[in-house]
C-alpha cells in the first residue's frame, strides 16, 4: 500500500493552480507559432503574435495569461493501491486551491450560489473527477476553465439516425455560434456517447489531449481532421476577427451508449486551454 499525505497533495495542487495559470502549455504554444505561418489574414497574424507575446510575458514576469483564472476543474486518477494519510484528499485539493490563488493573488471567480452569486473569496470548491485504476499510480491535473469559452459550449441529445452528419453540424452549429466569445482560436473537445452527464465529462477530458494527438480510433482520428478543417474555414478567425485559424485542433473522445442514445457535447477551450499535470 502507498501512501501519500494529504498536505503533500495541498502543495502540489497550489503550484499546479499557479504554474497552469501563469504557463501555457507547450504543445498550444508551438501550434500557436505554426498557425503564424498558415493564417491567412494579416490581421489574424498580428494577434496570433500577440498571443504569443502574452503567453511569453505570463510565463516569464510569473503573471496570469488571462485575467479570468477560472473556476478549477481537477482530474485525479488514484490506484487502488493509494491510501491518502492524516487528512481528506478532497480537502486537501480544495486548500491547495485556496492557497494557490490566494497567495498569487489570482482572480476568485467561483460564487457559493449560482442563484445569490455571493463570491465564496477563495476560488473554491473546486470540480474534482476521479478516476480509480490499478496499482499506486496517483496522477493529479489541474484545469483552470475561463467562462468565456465554457459559456459557449454545448450538449446535445441526437437521434441514432443523425449519424455522423447530424454530429459534425452540431459541432460546426456549436463554433460559429461562439464566434468570437470563446475568445479563439481553440481547443475543441468533443464527447460522443456514454449518456446526458457522461458526454460533457469526455468533451471536457478531450480538452487535456495535445495538440496534434489524434484519436487511436482512425475512424475517429479522420473525423477530427475534417471537422479541424470544416472550423477553419469558417472564417471566424483569431480573437474572431477573420481568418483561417479558428480551432488549433479538435479532439473527440467517446463511450458506449444506449442503443436509442447518441449524446453529444461540445467543450470549448480558448486560445489559454490551461492545464498542468503532477504524478506522484
Amino acid at each position: 500500500m502507498k501512501e501519500i499525505e494529504a498536505k503533500k497533495i495541498t502543495e502540489i495542487v497550489k503550484l499546479l493552480c499557479i504554474e497552469a495559470n501563469y504557463e501555457l502549455p507547450q504543445d498550444i504554444f508551438e501550434s500557436l507559432k505554426e498557425r503564424i505561418k498558415e493564417e491567412i489574414s494579416p490581421l489574424g497574424r498580428e494577434i496570433l503574435k500577440d498571443i504569443i507575446a502574452n503567453a511569453e510575458i505570463a510565463r516569464t514576469q510569473r503573471m496570469p495569461i488571462c485575467q479570468d483564472t477560472g473556476i478549477v476543474v481537477v482530474f485525479v486518477e488514484i490506484g487502488q493501491e493509494v491510501h491518502i494519510v492524516n487528512g481528506s484528499l478532497e480537502e486537501a485539493i480544495n486548500e491547495g486551491v485556496r492557497l494557490g490563488y490566494q497567495e498569487e493573488y489570482l482572480r476568485r471567480s467561483v460564487v457559493k450560489s449560482p442563484i445569490l452569486r455571493i463570491n465564496t473569496g477563495d476560488n473554491t470548491p473546486a470540480i474534482i473527477h476521479y478516476h480509480i485504476c490499478e496499482g499506486n499510480r496517483f496522477s493529479i491535473t489541474v484545469m483552470p476553465k475561463g467562462a468565456g469559452s465554457e459559456n459557449m459550449s454545448a450538449l446535445k441529445m441526437l437521434k441514432p439516425s443523425d449519424g455522423v452528419e447530424g454530429i459534425k453540424n452540431f459541432v460546426i452549429e456549436t463554433v460559429e455560434k461562439a464566434g468570437p466569445n470563446a475568445c479563439p482560436p481553440l481547443i475543441v473537445g468533443i464527447g460522443i456517447g456514454g449518456d446526458f452527464e457522461l458526454a460533457p465529462y469526455l468533451a471536457k477530458k478531450a480538452l487535456l489531449r495535445g495538440v496534434g494527438e489524434r484519436n487511436t480510433d482512425k475512424v475517429l482520428a479522420q473525423l477530427e481532421e475534417e471537422l479541424l478543417q470544416e472550423i477553419n474555414m469558417l472564417g471566424i478567425g483569431p480573437q474572431g476577427l477573420g481568418g483561417s485559424t479558428t480551432a488549433l485542433d479538435v479532439h473527440i473522445e467517446t463511450y458506449p451508449t444506449h442503443i436509442a442514445s447518441l449524446p453529444v457535447a461540445v467543450n470549448l477551450g480558448c486560445h489559454v486551454t490551461r492545464h498542468a499535470t503532477f504524478v506522484l
